[in-house]
């Protein structure tokens, strides 16, 4: 028969509230009398029901974590950077995957539920102000990865500087014919990184008195074999740039793969260079913005368990540094 919170009670001399007062590590309790209790647990190996200390705390004890594409190389290091900290804050995670504008709206309308999570993590996400009115007045907190609302704590890398880092690396090494391939923002879905990348790539450009010409630059749906397609568009243009900067490491892949079938050579005859900096990009060894995306994910959790408790939100914008990851497919240009 397993051991309740009665029996550690009984064997500690002790009320059922104290030991409950120990168990969720509340203040008022006589250190000498934690540590009788604390000794009790351990010796009858007692293990919490998870139901009873959540009514105990009158939390749900869980946070629900809604990622778009969530087999995607850069939404699962950022999931997995929320989890472990949630773990370790001894919370339970409720994830869900949004791939359309209509899952995401379904899963927003019906999210403000309190009796089911504690909070709210957004990544690329942003809600609508109807939604975040009905949020707010469900009592829940909520932060965003990767994603901007000007009233919403969020926690995001610098992108846009991780865009003027990828352009100056190709600028030193000589280059100064320029293509980007990324992303179109989505409706409803606010994977913005890329539009920030290409941003600080026009800007680092426009130092030099450079630009991307028009029909350098191609932007579509997230999509491995849309990329390829576009990036083929590219660099069949008499005038092919010399190097193709990358929205993510999906689509860096998908030039690389459009360069190999023109009969081009990374990086000897094309530079290119990637985002996020998975696992895949280390073993690809392609050069790439690297951000931080798993700290991302866990400094999020922080920010939001400081809420769930009471706290100050602190500071609108967690913005975290990127650096770039120089490996094997970037080099001067041809000739």
């Amino acid at each position: 028969m397993p051991v309740t919170i009665a029996d550690v009670a009984r064997r500690a001399g002790v009320g059922r509230g104290t030991v409950s007062r120990v168990l969720n590590d509340r203040p008022n309790v006589d250190p000498e009398t934690r540590a009788r209790i604390q000794a009790v647990i351990d010796e009858l190996d007692f293990v919490p029901s998870a139901t009873a200390r959540r009514l105990s705390l009158g939390r749900t004890q869980t946070v629900a974590v809604v990622v778009p594409f969530i087999a995607r190389p850069s939404a699962a290091e950022r999931l997995r950077g929320i989890e472990a900290a949630l773990v370790e804050a001894g919370l339970d995670m409720m994830a869900m995957n949004v791939e359309s504008v209509d899952r995401r709206d379904a899963i927003l309308r019906g999210i403000a539920r309190p009796e089911r999570i504690d909070g709210l993590v957004l990544v690329s996400i942003v809600p609508h102000e109807e939604e975040l009115a009905r949020i707010t007045a469900a009592g829940l907190p909520v932060v965003l990865v990767d994603a901007h609302h000007r009233s919403i704590p969020r926690v995001l890398a610098d992108d846009l500087g991780g865009g003027r880092l990828a352009a100056e690396h190709l600028l030193a090494l000589g280059h100064r014919v320029l293509g980007f391939v990324g992303d179109t923002p989505r409706t409803g879905l606010g994977i913005g990184a890329g539009r920030l990348r290409l941003r600080g790539t026009r800007q680092a450009l426009r130092a030099h008195d450079l630009a991307i010409a028009g029909w350098h630059l191609r932007l579509g749906e997230q999509d491995r074999a849309v990329a390829r397609a576009a990036a083929t568009e590219i660099l069949r243009a008499d005038d092919r740039p010399t190097a193709i900067i990358t929205a993510s490491g999906t689509h860096a892949i998908a030039v690389m793969e459009a360069a190999s079938g023109l009969g081009l050579r990374v990086p000897q005859d094309l530079s290119v260079i990637g985002g996020d900096d998975t696992e895949a990009a280390d073993l690809v060894g392609l050069t790439t913005i690297h951000a931080p995306l798993g700290t991302m994910g866990a400094r999020a959790v922080a920010r939001l368990v400081s809420l769930i408790g009471g706290a100050p939100a602190g500071p609108a914008r967690d913005v975290l540094p990127v650096t770039l990851a120089v490996r094997g497919t970037t080099a001067p240009p041809p000739g």
